[in-house]
C-alpha cells in the first residue's frame, strides 16, 4: 500500500482540501498512516496509526496536522 506516497506527491493545495473536509480528512489521514505502519512495520507507526484510530477523529489532532503538512509538506509522525 503507498498511500502515502501518492499523497505526498500531490499538490499543497490538493492535500489541504482532502484533510479539511470533516470525515474525508479523518480518512485520509487514517490511511495515511495506515500506509506508513504497513510499509515501516516499526513499532512507533503501529503505535501512531492505533492512536489516531482511536482519537484521531477529533477537530485538534487534524488541524494540528493539517498546519504541519502546510509548513514541512508532509504529516505529523508519518
Amino acid at each position: 500500500m503507498t498511500f502515502d506516497k501518492w499523497f505526498n506527491s500531490q499538490s499543497t493545495l490538493l492535500k489541504v482540501i482532502l484533510l479539511i473536509l470533516p470525515f474525508v480528512g479523518w480518512v485520509v489521514e487514517l490511511l495515511i498512516r495506515l500506509s506508513v505502519a504497513l510499509r515501516k512495520k516499526d513499532a512507533v507507526s503501529i503505535v501512531v496509526f492505533v492512536l489516531f484510530l482511536f482519537i484521531g477523529w477529533s477537530w485538534i489532532l487534524c488541524l494540528i496536522d493539517l498546519i504541519y503538512m502546510v509548513v514541512t509538506g508532509h504529516l505529523l509522525f508519518a
